[in-house]
């Protein structure tokens, strides 16, 4: 990356800011106890969204924003020389990042995401979710039913957004590509169902980053809840995600589109273009080349075996570690039972087994040697390394934040400003603004939810009620909306890739959706929930509200009704 002026003018900046600033914070006793750094304790959040907006990374503006933080607290206690103090920040900064990942649940929750992304390896070089693209695939015959079983695929992969992404738009693409199916719609459907049923699904690699950050965040607040509950809870507050879903099985079972994808569309059917003539689409044959070289038998109980021990695994060991043994075999008892279980451990039981099952299957099948096998857990597993070291930063931030009393300065000032039923849609925007700059949705969650829950909790008394569940999925989704319509995003990226679409195009046919299906959530979502309405509710009147504007707002995208209104033009 290169270290523009603009960058390091904004670095050079806040820190000339914040170090003559923090000679006003005096400490009698040197323990930080007795000081209120005010609105000094914004720098390192602040920082960090800053550098974020302006780099577009996100590890390097968590990494700057923890030592901005290290800087203040160092300035304020320390008695040493400016060099030793500068010294003693970096150490601090290095402690941050130790203490957060030597936390035991932090641990546990590394250890999932490791360990799940090795199993996915495993399962992507037996074939197993590309035989069950395959068999969908044999169900599609005209171009309604190949969108709707590319939109399904999306639905039943739901366990990773980069897997996901991958194996839908390579499988479905000769298909969709036989039905004259445009490569913009197809980058869409798969776009537009990896990250969110990765973020909503109850076992996914995004679980563990999820529960990390909300489980870190309401500890901050001294709220005792169980991160996993809180995360079920929240679930019909993910207006942006669920409706997405829900928009693209009603453009793809109405046949209706409008705006760029309506061209998109009419020029695949009437001309037989899949692309413009002017596309220059990104190709991915990453998958293609793997199992066509290896001559992979491809079975879908590669995939479903593995899939379905990591499921029951996980919910039986969430049972049994919140003490369901005890308590009654009902729904009261199980519901129970999750809320008090140990979510890291029991995830780590159904993640170990489910990698060792894949294993054993790869080996005994005959598709991979032992070696071949722990090299593609391993591969799977690297593959998350970034996302561990991003969720390590967040939680140090969070932590620098907790010593400063950012949360206390921010509730203090925003809560006696702001009624409490707009932080929800307030949050929501202020997500999809930071992550359609920085396209990435991981990292936006990273920054906000520490900032985010604290503020929920000063307005709903340190409970976890309604108005908090709606802010946590206002940061969870507005991050996901910012990303499908960021063209710097990965999934994004990835998503025309593995579509052979052209990126910009991608990007111009999907953002019309994406903003729609954004105004509804805000609109029939987040200032509902804000003012007490339940999330289903919001839910059910929020997928009328998109069929009626699919309606309204798309034209017949079907080859017959293209026909008869190129007969009428002409």
């Amino acid at each position: 990356m290169k270290f523009n002026r603009k960058v390091l003018g904004v670095v050079i900046f806040l820190l000339v800011v914040f170090l003559a600033t923090t000679a006003f914070a005096t400490g009698s006793n040197g323990n930080g106890n007795d000081v209120e750094f005010g609105i000094i304790s914004l720098i390192p959040p602040v920082l960090a969204i800053v550098l974020a907006f302006v780099t577009k990374q996100v590890i390097l503006s968590l990494l700057l924003g923890i030592f901005s933080g290290a800087l203040i607290y160092t300035f304020a206690f320390s008695g040493a020389n400016f060099f030793m103090k500068i010294v003693e920040s970096y150490i601090k900064m290095i402690d941050y990042t130790v203490v957060a990942l030597a936390d035991e649940w932090h641990a546990g929750i590394l250890i999932f995401t490791l360990t799940i992304g090795g199993m996915v390896g495993v399962i992507a070089k037996m074939g197993g979710m590309k035989a069950v693209a395959e068999a969908l695939a044999k169900k599609a015959k005209t171009s309604k039913s190949a969108m709707l079983a590319t939109m399904l695929l999306g639905v039943v992969i739901f366990f990773d957004d980069y897997a996901n992404t991958l194996i839908v738009g390579n499988t479905m693409r000769p298909l969709t590509d036989k039905m004259k199916v445009s490569r913009e719609k197809l980058a869409y459907i798969v776009d537009s169902t990896a990250a969110p049923i990765a973020g909503i699904a109850l076992i996914s690699t995004w679980i563990g980053y999820e529960l990390g950050l909300i489980g870190d965040a309401l500890g901050a607040v001294n709220i005792e809840a169980n991160a996993y509950d809180v995360f079920l809870r929240s679930i019909p507050y993910r207006f942006y995600d669920i409706l997405a879903i829900v928009m693209v099985f009603l453009i793809a079972f109405l046949a209706k589109d409008f705006g760029a994808m309506y061209k998109a569309e009419k020029r695949a059917r009437l001309e037989g273009k899949v692309l413009s003539d002017t596309a220059n689409p990104l190709a991915s044959s990453e998958l293609d080349k793997d199992f066509d070289e290896n001559k992979i038998p491809l079975k879908i109980s590669n995939a479903i075996v593995p899939i379905v021990v990591l499921i029951v695994t996980a919910f039986v060991g969430l049972w049994y570690s919140g003490g369901g043994t005890e308590l009654p075999f009902n729904w009261s008892g199980i519901r129970t039972a999750f809320g008090d279980a140990d979510a890291s451990v029991s995830l780590i039981w159904a993640a170990f087994l489910a990698s060792a099952v894949a294993i054993a299957m790869a080996v005994g099948r005959k598709i991979m040697n032992l070696q071949e096998a722990f090299d593609s857990w391993v591969e799977g597993a690297k593959a998350l390394f970034i996302t561990a070291v991003i969720l390590i930063l967040a939680w140090s931030i969070g932590s620098v934040t907790s010593d400063l009393g950012t949360a206390d300065y921010l509730v203090g000032v925003v809560s006696s400003a702001l009624p409490g039923w707009i932080l929800p849609s307030l949050i929501f925007g202020i997500a999809c603004l930071v992550a359609f700059s920085t396209g990435t949705s991981w990292g936006t969650m990273a920054i906000l939810m520490p900032l985010a829950i604290p503020l929920a909790a000063s307005y709903s008394g340190g409970t976890v009620d309604r108005l908090m569940l709606a802010t946590i999925g206002s940061v969870l989704t507005g991050a996901i909306f910012g990303d499908h319509v960021s063209p710097i995003s990965d999934t994004t990226i990835m998503s025309s890739m593995a579509s052979s679409s052209d990126h910009m195009d991608h990007v111009k046919t999907q953002a019309p959706y994406a903003l729609v299906v954004a105004g509804v959530s805000i609109a029939i979502g987040y200032i509902p929930a804000g003012l007490g309405l339940p999330g289903w509710v919001s839910l059910l009147i929020g997928a009328g509200a998109l069929f009626a504007i699919v309606n309204f707002l798309g034209k017949d995208s079907s080859i017959d009704a293209l026909k008869v209104e190129k007969k009428k033009e002409e």
